[in-house]
């Protein structure tokens, strides 16, 4: 069994150890037999869509989104029809707000891919901390933690939120949301890398992504994650 796995411009959007999520999802793959193919997709290459298991997208600054939400949006059609299709797709921060329709920064609005109804909005204060949320979404885990620095505000309207803030700002620092879940798509703030603190979303993306390729009746096999769960509980105690 192999899942393959697509970095989707890693050389511009990477900030505060987003290339550890992926990371993170090879070696969790790893560790139970399971192959992993990673896929690193520079602003300039070909991206094969639909041969892909799951694709992330990290942060980078207003003037790298510009650059890759350009490029981003050549593969519009095949995003879609990937996401429509229930695949895996994680997009943290910079990445996250080039899913919904624009972000507004600087008086432009850089378009988005609209995968989802939301948008992004910029504001005078930038949104800096360590996070704890609270998710209702089955399968995750009851907390995740991480750190956010980001100066967008995102509006989710009826969307699924990732989590609801205990501590810290979330998608807009007024609606206690933090991220979205549509379809197999995560989208979040939280940074540190995301997944290494919150193994339990590691292993959902993981699992979605096999069921989708193979069938529902594949489950994960366990692994050993006590150091991870001390660090995680350790993280969320606190600063919940």
């Amino acid at each position: 069994m192999e899942v393959r796995i697509a970095h989707l411009f890693p050389d511009l959007l990477n900030l505060y150890g987003d290339r550890g999520n992926v990371v993170c999802l090879k070696k969790r793959l790893e560790w139970r037999g399971i192959q992993a193919i990673i896929k690193e997709c520079q602003i300039e290459d070909f991206l094969a869509i639909d041969e892909m298991d799951i694709l992330f997208i990290g942060g980078g600054s207003d003037r790298e989104q510009r650059i890759a939400a350009n490029r981003l949006l050549d593969f519009e059609k095949g995003l879609r029809d990937y996401v429509e299709d229930g695949g895996v797709l994680l997009a943290i921060c910079g990445g996250y707000q080039l899913l919904g329709h624009y972000y507004q920064a600087g008086g432009e609005d850089i378009k988005g891919l609209s995968l989802f109804d939301a948008y992004t909005v910029s504001g005078n204060k930038r949104l800096v901390g360590n996070i704890v949320t609270k998710s209702d979404v089955e399968g995750l885990g009851t907390t995740l933690v991480g750190f956010e620095n980001h100066g967008g505000r995102t509006y989710i309207g009826d969307h699924t939120p990732l989590g609801h803030v205990v501590s810290g700002y979330g998608n807009n620092g007024d609606d206690k949301s933090e991220g979205i879940v549509y379809k197999n798509v995560i989208g979040s703030y939280l940074h540190g890398p995301l997944l290494p603190k919150n193994p339990k979303l590691a292993d959902y993306l993981i699992e979605k992504a096999i069921k989708r390729k193979h069938g529902d009746g594949f489950s994960l096999s366990p692994i050993d994650d006590d150091a991870e769960s001390r660090a995680h509980s350790y993280i969320a105690a606190r600063f919940a």
